[in-house]
């Protein structure tokens, strides 16, 4: 039932290319070659197959996304599975709805209908649209649903199902309501060209394609989707299930069962993984997405910036220069340490306010970090400040000559045909915006004692976050780099307020998920304007999408969090929660601690603030080297915001998680892609779309047929009280005098 197209004239139809005027084209050549400058404003969007598909999607990828979040390989069902699937899914629909017209009391004379015509490509946009709200942009679930694991998972306080409610879906379209006012500025104007947009209009053009056999003999991209779903979604059953110890086979443990050092250097999952294999592919996608759909430089770049720091620095830093005392805590964890390499007990320096107790932190001893966390965060603030300086120095320029164009050039073939549809009126922003605040002020207000943020931190995050954000979309849009303010806000918050875990993550979420979701929003408004969508149709398929997805991921969240027993509190199980524990450990640090008793004159790892300075002064040398020796074109390839981001996903993502993506994207996106390309084009994407559905499927129904009724395997391959990888001692401190249960003693 379709309710929101342009009046269908004959003016209006585009069936053919338009004369466009030399200076109408994009002057981006990547879009001239990708986005085609025909548009048919007759087509219908507002389709009962679009909503239907569409709400089933996004609810399907938001319930797996939040389900699989706190596994211990976090899968993320990405939009791409949604977009290849749904097409022979409203292909069928189309074909077997009835073409029928009726009315509806209270539409007076318009009719509507079932099935208005062929499945067309602005539906199968708006349905890939609301599965990205499914799945948060690409991020899995709501950011903020951290908060809510935190409190009842890690913290064992409560929250209650309201707040935790407002909190994840305020924080996940506050955004919005400044965004749609900043679209003049970074959609409409044919300089902001947003890349990352172009992956997903190439898609959509060649599933949309007819196909053609012509004698070939291959099979269609429908059959060989449910082929590979059905071969993924049975051989799941053994890593998964059956033989777990598939997901990470670190034979170097194995060879060597009673060497702490052999377990470090070998083990996939708690250190170096040399050697480290699995033929698992929820290891091979989690954290770092599938391999399957990154270029191959984006590879390359990842795969030179985690050898430098996993095979170099780390192994310096540990075994060489025994670094903020290495040796006293494992090779790699995410945990939080005493200085004798015991767990820190979280709980003795919480008090009865849910702030810091002095009494009880200044009798256990200072937080300690092990030195692959620590380096971690040196990594983080280096990347941050290498970011603003490299975007400047080789980029500056030409953002702001496109910046200049946009606010004075003439309006391009795409925003020309986008002014055939109605546009969105400022006030739904402006109430978009004024609901949201008013009712995270009410949140903050009434509730303060579970969110302990003040009033003043509120308005102080959204406004941080507004001042970034139209900087960072102008960056976004034509360098396809977006610097985070996770790190920023909660070192700004852990200074300002100190002792307050909740308050801390509070002002992170608001204020860096804010800009990060007007930034994904601006991005979807880009698409819509390359594919020539209803711009009202945009705006309400994101905002309901974004509820939907929410209040789904919330519901989920409580679900898990009170069935599953021990969930998130034990490393070695199927539910370890790794991204919630990093999240965790960030609250206790930057919140409940605080950076001054961590980073600051009162902690152990003062000496990581000097990487902001290296992070800033870092591209100065790289360009002074680029203009000193201009004829060298290797040196401005050298990108150190990726090389020193490229590990940002460790912790919680292991070396094998890296290794295998690096290996898998490899094969795929450089010998597939090089010497079988055709193939490439034709099947990459699907497979892709369908290893990551097959995984999905079978984990849900391994987990509500027999692991809701606790029924187990008990032999070497799968055993619930034996981690499957079998490198126990990889997570052994080796300092002297340390005694660690379940450790040799040095």
């Amino acid at each position: 039932m379709e309710t929101e197209v342009a009046p269908p004239s004959p003016a209006k139809k585009m069936a053919e290319e338009p004369v466009v005027d030399g200076d109408e084209l994009s002057p981006v050549e990547q879009v001239r070659l990708t986005v085609p400058n025909t548009d048919d404003p007759s087509l219908p969007v507002w389709t009962f197959r679009m909503w239907f598909l569409g709400l089933f999607s996004c609810a399907l990828l938001s319930f797996l996304n939040q389900f699989f979040a706190y596994r211990a390989e976090p899968l993320v069902i990405t939009q791409i599975t949604v977009q290849v699937a749904t097409l022979p899914i409203g292909q069928f629909m189309a074909s077997v709805l009835p073409t029928a017209k009726f009315r509806i009391p209270g539409f007076g004379s318009r009719e509507f209908s079932l099935n208005p015509g062929p499945f067309n490509m602005k539906e199968h946009v708006l349905i890939t649209i609301f599965a990205n709200a499914g799945s948060a942009f690409g991020n899995g679930p709501a950011y903020a649903i951290h908060i809510v694991t935190a409190i009842k998972g890690f913290y064992h306080r409560k929250i209650s199902f309201l707040a935790g409610w407002i909190i994840i879906n305020t924080t996940q379209v506050l955004g919005y309501g400044w965004a749609g006012l900043l679209r003049k500025y970074v959609v409409e104007p044919a300089h902001m060209w947003w890349p990352s947009t172009l992956v997903q209009i190439s898609l959509f053009r060649t599933l949309h394609e007819t196909e053609e056999n012509a004698g070939k003999r291959h099979i269609s991209r429908v059959k060989f989707f449910v082929i590979a779903l059905i071969c993924s979604f049975c051989w799941y059953i053994f890593p998964g299930y059956l033989f777990q110890t598939l997901q990470s086979i670190s034979w170097v443990c194995w060879a060597f069962p009673h060497s702490v050092t052999a377990h470090q250097i070998g083990s996939g999952r708690h250190g170096l993984g040399i050697g480290a294999l699995t033929l698992d592919w929820a290891t091979v996608s989690s954290f770092l997405f599938s391999p399957l759909i990154s270029p191959f430089f984006a590879i390359v770049n990842v795969f030179i910036g985690y050898a430098l720091i996993i095979y170099l620095v780390m192994p310096v830093a540990y075994w060489g220069l025994n670094l903020y005392g290495a040796n006293r805590f494992p090779f790699y964890s995410a945990d939080l340490f005493t200085s004798q390499g015991q767990d820190y007990n979280i709980s003795r320096i919480v008090n009865e306010n849910f702030e810091l107790d002095k009494a009880g932190y200044a009798a256990i001893g200072r937080v300690h970090l092990s030195t692959f966390f620590a380096l971690a965060y040196g990594f983080g603030f280096a990347t941050i400040a290498a970011t603003l300086t490299h975007v400047a120095l080789f980029h500056g320029r030409e953002i702001y000559q496109r910046y200049v164009a946009s606010s004075k050039g003439k309006a391009d073939i795409h925003t020309r045909l986008m002014r055939n549809y109605k546009d969105i009126p400022s006030w739904w922003f402006y109430l978009l915006l004024a609901v949201t605040i008013a009712v995270s002020l009410v949140l903050c207000i009434l509730q303060k004692r579970e969110v302990q943020l003040p009033w003043w931190g509120l308005i102080f995050a959204a406004a941080l976050a507004f001042v970034f954000t139209l900087p960072i979309s102008i960056i976004t849009a034509t360098t396809n780099q977006t610097p985070g303010l996770n790190i920023i806000t909660e070192y700004i918050m852990g200074v300002i307020l100190p002792g307050r875990p909740i308050a801390n993550v509070c002002f992170k979420v608001y204020g860096y998920m804010s800009m990060a979701q007007a930034v994904a929003f601006l991005s979807d408004f880009k698409l819509g304007h390359y594919m020539k969508i209803p711009p009202r149709s945009m705006f309400l398929v994101q905002v309901i999408g974004t509820v939907v997805a929410g209040t789904i991921n919330v519901g989920v969240a409580w679900w898990l969090l009170d069935s599953v027993e021990n969930i998130c509190l034990n490393s070695d199980s199927p539910w370890s929660c790794p991204n919630d524990r990093v999240f965790f450990d960030a609250s206790v640090i930057w919140g409940l601690v605080g950076p001054r008793r961590i980073f600051g004159s009162l902690g152990e790892y003062s000496t990581l603030n000097w990487f902001f300075l290296g992070g800033l002064l870092g591209p100065c040398i790289v360009w002074l080297l680029h203009k000193a020796f201009p004829k060298q074109s290797w040196i401005p390839l050298i990108n150190l915001p990726v090389l020193l981001g490229a590990t940002a996903y460790m912790p919680p993502a292991s070396s094998l998680n890296y290794t295998s993506w690096i290996l898998v994207g490899t094969i795929f996106n450089f010998f597939v892609f090089r010497y079988r390309k055709k193939w490439w084009e034709r099947y990459n994407y699907i497979l892709s779309a369908a290893l990551d559905a097959g995984v999905a499927f079978m984990t849900v129904l391994i987990y509500l047929s027999l692991g809701i009724e606790d029924k187990n395997l008990l032999w070497w391959g799968s055993n619930p009280d034996v981690f499957p990888e079998h490198c126990d001692l990889a997570s052994c401190p080796t300092a002297k005098g340390i005694s660690v249960d379940g450790c040799p003693p040095f």
